[in-house]
């Protein structure tokens, strides 16, 4: 690759190839584009910072047939905490996941990079982008890698650059919130006093907790409620991490042989456009948070799950305007894990006043609602997306359930319909209607007949690319004019035929 000129041609670049970036060009290479992901560290750093995966999480791996690659030997946890409070029920969730899947962050990673090979998408490590030009037609990226310096035109670039994202900034976006107040460390180390399964809890100093790894390997976290000592870059000693443990919990822990060591804050800030004309954000690029509740990587999954299909629809011809809907969906959910850090972090305060709030916040956990509404908002199992035309039903805009269906003959179900990574309308009629309204969209989606195999199936429903019900109809007899306005919503206009010429 020389150091002069300009690049080939994409249809989008990824900036950042961690788990984010990798889902991303992931969902992008079921359809056809070219996709180059720009990764700067010249190979994994191996790092977890990120240990599971939610409910919500798990399903759309499932969606796209990627499940067993995870949860092969990954132990899973029923249950799940707000505040430090592990009392959410994750079982009783609705769904067939209904739990958090224990996969470090480099697992994920290292399986996402596997699947965007394989899918032939082109991942350059050690390039590191210094220079974007957000222009009407494209996105001209000034490039460094190991041969020097080089361009590379995109019609779209994503920045998937995590929470200093180097896209973000040179695009302009602002990203309003607060900065970090707290003082705290994260170790993956070896424990000589091996504590009994995962554990956190609110000491008189602050917030402490493990995690078990395998063996004598422990995830230790120590949270002082103080003003940062030192600057997020700057290395952890071993030493210091005791020192701080002692502090919070008044108790000496013994740790030897540090994997690695980092620090973190409570800083919370939202990009203000998660789309700013050819360019877009997703993850920590879009969002920052403290990490209560295990919800950043999920998030960022889920963000790109949701940007990834209507990109390459876009790239294959849909309307433009269909990305606006990325910003229209995603900001809302972003804001609300905002929002829920910062309320677990008050929760979690060691001051002595805040101890009533906390034990009359546990108290109404103990009621199923409560505890049903904290657990799927932390999973993200009850993000409902709006429905054009607009419907009341209540699964209009949500996950769809795993149904199982008929098809030839053959009993599959919802999860496995998705597996293409294309939109699926299913007509269980026994009617023409459904499909002579599709039949001018079926380039762009999977048409599927059958019968159901329970009666809480709908007649028939169209499901997006992520996997969110966008229509459905309750009864057979249901006028298909809804159908058609859903579909040249998220799939875009029916294509116009020529007529036949007449004859002379």
């Amino acid at each position: 690759m020389g150091s002069t000129g300009m690049d080939v041609e994409y249809d989008v670049v990824i900036v950042g190839g961690g788990p984010v970036g990798l889902m991303l060009a992931s969902e992008l290479g079921l359809r056809p584009g070219r996709v180059l992901v720009l990764e700067r560290l010249p190979e994994p750093s191996g790092q977890s910072r990120a240990l599971g995966l939610h409910s919500r999480t798990v399903e759309v791996l499932d969606q796209r047939g990627l499940l067993p690659r995870f949860s092969e030997g990954a132990p899973v946890w029923p249950k799940g905490h707000f505040a430090g409070m592990r009392l959410l029920d994750l079982s009783k969730l609705n769904g067939r996941h209904t739990y958090a899947l224990m996969v470090p962050q480099s697992r994920t990673e290292a399986i996402l990079e596997e699947r965007a090979r394989e899918l032939d998408v082109e991942i350059r490590r050690g390039h590191r982008l210094t220079e974007l030009e957000n222009g009407p037609d494209a996105v001209v990226a000034t490039v460094t890698g190991p041969d020097g310096e080089y361009r590379i035109r995109s019609r779209y670039l994503v920045g998937c650059d995590g929470g200093s994202s180097l896209v973000r900034k040179l695009a302009g976006i602002d990203f309003p919130g607060t900065a970090s107040n707290i003082d705290a460390m994260l170790a993956d180390v070896h424990l000589d006093q091996v504590p009994d399964g995962p554990h956190l809890a609110r000491c008189q100093g602050g917030v402490f907790g493990t995690v078990p790894l395998g063996g004598d390997l422990y995830r230790v976290v120590s949270v002082e409620f103080r003003p940062p000592a030192a600057h997020r870059d700057d290395p952890v000693e071993l030493e210091e991490l005791a020192a701080s443990v002692k502090r919070v919990t008044d108790q000496e822990l013994p740790m030897r042989d540090p994997v690695w060591l980092s620090r973190f804050g409570d800083a919370t800030r939202q990009a203000a456009q998660y789309r700013k004309g050819r360019v877009m954000l997703a993850g920590d690029a879009a969002h920052v948070h403290f990490p209560a509740g295990g919800q950043g990587l999920n998030t960022g999954i889920q963000d790109v799950v949701n940007l990834g299909w209507k990109l390459a629809a876009v790239v294959n011809g849909s309307p433009d305007a269909l990305l606006d809907t990325y910003h229209e969906e995603r900001h809302p959910v972003g804001a609300r894990v905002c929002f829920n850090t910062q309320a677990q972090l008050a929760l979690m305060d060691p001051r002595p006043e805040i101890g009533p709030l906390r034990e009359l916040f546990g108290t109404l956990m103990e009621f199923d609602e409560v505890n049903r509404y904290l657990a799927e908002m932390i999973t993200a199992l009850d993000v409902r997306y709006p429905t054009f035309p607009a419907s009341d039903h209540p699964l209009a805009g949500t996950r769809v359930p795993e149904w199982s269906i008929v098809v030839d003959g053959t009993a599959t179900t919802t999860m496995k319909l998705l597996h293409s990574g294309r939109g699926v309308l299913v007509d269980l009629t026994d009617g023409p209607a459904v499909a002579r309204t599709a039949a001018p969209w079926l380039d762009r989606l999977d048409l599927v007949s059958g019968t159901p195999c329970t009666s809480e199936v709908p007649a028939a429903f169209l499901l997006r690319p992520d996997g969110h019900v966008a229509w459905l109809a309750a009864s057979p007899d249901t006028d298909p004019a809804d159908l058609r306005e859903a579909l040249r919503a998220w799939f875009g206009p029916a294509p116009v035929r020529s007529l036949p010429a007449a004859a002379s």
